[in-house]
């Protein structure tokens, strides 16, 4: 009798305990609580989606028919923001990069270059980045007529909705030259905003405009080169050391 007593207790316990075991598993993260947790030790895994922000913030209105010119992203909140231009350079290892680092970069396409390509920029859509307009051919805009900026722009927002399926909602001139025919073109084509940037990546090497390090807000651009990946990881990595989370630059443009 003793024996069955104890073999009986003995199954209770084995049974709230896989109870526990299962119900830790499945619990969700509360979301309003990510941006308050504390940074991964050095030894944490990094190939996770980062957070998102919690809510979008719109962007600066257009006025007088003038679209805003953002150079840097007002925030609180550790976040730093990476853009790449042109699509020149098809880097294979640019998915894998991408997907391993968690951030959701903003593209900015000429359509010189992603013609003919449209499969590979599909592939990094798919990880959840935006398509934005750098002109079809990239030129120097800054003093060329309005129809000639209207074209290069409008154009490029055509031919990006036609390939990718979505209409770009923001803007970056080449040479991150513009006038206020570039603002105006850029506000008839239907876009939010043209985005600058504070920060940039060669040769896999972060250049700061000011400082030694980069700072929240911050806008890092970088190229589809020859040099992706270098010049990824090596962004990847000042955002870690910074103590920075990469996050979509469109949903503080929304």
């Amino acid at each position: 009798m003793r024996k069955k007593l104890v073999m009986a207790v003995a199954l209770g316990v084995a049974a709230a305990m896989t109870a526990s075991c299962s119900g830790t598993q499945t619990q969700a993260q509360n979301p309003s609580t990510v941006h308050a947790q504390a940074r991964p030790s050095p030894d944490t895994p990094t190939n996770t989606p980062a957070s998102p922000p919690v809510e979008k913030v719109t962007a600066p209105a257009t006025v007088d028919g003038l679209a805003p010119v953002v150079r840097k992203i007002p925030t609180d909140k550790p976040y730093v923001f990476i853009t790449i231009d042109d699509g020149a350079v098809k880097d294979p290892a640019a998915l894998q990069l991408i997907r391993d680092s968690g951030a959701k970069p903003t593209l900015f396409l000429n359509s010189k270059y992603f013609k003919g390509s449209e499969d590979y920029f599909k592939a990094l859509q798919g990880t959840g980045i935006e398509i934005n307009n750098h002109t079809m051919t990239h030129p120097n805009l800054k003093g060329k007529p309005y129809d000639v900026q209207h074209q290069e722009i409008c154009g490029d927002s055509d031919a990006i909705q036609q390939a990718f399926g979505k209409r770009p909602t923001l803007f970056r001139p080449p040479f991150g030259n513009y006038d206020d025919n570039t603002r105006k073109a850029v506000a008839a084509c239907g876009m939010k905003a043209i985005v600058l940037w504070t920060a940039a990546v060669n040769d896999g090497v972060v250049q700061f405009q000011s400082g030694s390090k980069l700072k929240a807000g911050d806008i890092v651009l970088m190229h589809f080169r020859h040099t992706f990946t270098a010049d990824y990881q090596a962004f990847v990595e000042r955002a870690k050391q910074d103590g920075l989370t990469p996050v979509p630059l469109w949903d503080f443009l929304a």
